[in-house]
């Protein structure tokens, strides 16, 4: 049986105040359910050579860092900050595995393309028949696509923000406002946030919602499908479609998510 909210509250400030390593270590056998969840949510079957326990291995390591360096005294919730930093260190470490196939990012890259082009020359974004016709796909083919890149590690908010390239980059958890950064980083990390949340403000509503109950409220594609009447493969392919258009959207501000 878990902790209970005085019980929660009290290990906080034995563990920050007067740095008592058992209240630590309690945080981290009560909070260690998020890591199980989170790393179901980010890849639904482990890719070939890795298995369940290397991703809950990473997701641990999240965890901790999210409980070193959470402040209790804000009033930000714990779950949805340790669920940002639980997901960015799986991601990292499929990223270190580079486990999604080149012809997988090919066709991210070419989705990406043809999104860009076609709102360039339409002046508003594409629908989703008008981007399967261009690329010579049916509608029903461009979905299965949709579905495919979305459950790989590339369709994710983490991916926008970083490249391949360069391992030193932003991730969502970086996002999350943090008191012991310098000003100058501050101030770099509100513009970024103004950015992305500019960006995902502009998206359709489903995908806007989809966003939102993914990243924020914590919920799988299983439980949004609920909420939307719609199945899990729908919402796969809506979110997959709002990466793609927050890729676009930013693409021209990608300088601004390096780090410095």
């Amino acid at each position: 049986m878990g902790l209970q909210p005085h019980q929660l509250q009290d290990n906080w400030k034995r563990f920050k105040i007067y740095q008592d390593p058992a209240a630590r270590s309690e945080l981290i056998d009560h909070y260690k359910y998020l890591v199980k969840i989170t790393a179901g949510r980010v890849v639904s079957s482990p890719p070939p050579g890795l298995d369940r326990e290397d991703l809950v291995g990473a997701g641990v390591q999240g965890l901790i860092k999210a409980i070193d360096q959470f402040d209790f005294t804000r009033a930000v919730k714990f779950e949805t900050y340790a669920i940002a930093l639980v997901r960015g260190a799986i991601l990292e470490m499929l990223r270190d595995e580079d486990w999604v196939p080149r012809s997988i990012r090919e066709r991210l890259k070419l989705l990406e393309r043809t999104h860009m082009d076609l709102e360039v020359k339409m002046g508003r974004p594409p629908r989703e028949v008008e981007v399967a016709e261009t690329m010579g796909l049916t509608l029903e083919d461009y979905h299965q696509l949709l579905i495919q890149l979305g459950r790989t590690s590339l369709a994710s908010i983490d991916d926008i923000l970083s490249s391949n390239e360069n391992d030193d980059q932003l991730r969502v958890s970086d996002l999350i406002e943090d008191r012991t950064v310098s000003p100058e980083g501050e101030v770099h990390g509100r513009e970024i946030r103004r950015l992305l949340t500019d960006s995902i403000g502009k998206l359709p509503e489903r995908e806007h919602l989809v966003i939102s109950l993914y990243y924020y409220e914590g919920l799988t594609f299983k439980e949004i499908g609920k909420v939307l009447g719609v199945s899990e493969s729908r919402v796969y392919q809506l979110h997959t479609q709002a990466m793609v258009r927050l890729r676009v959207g930013l693409s021209e501000n990608v300088t601004m998510f390096q780090r410095q």
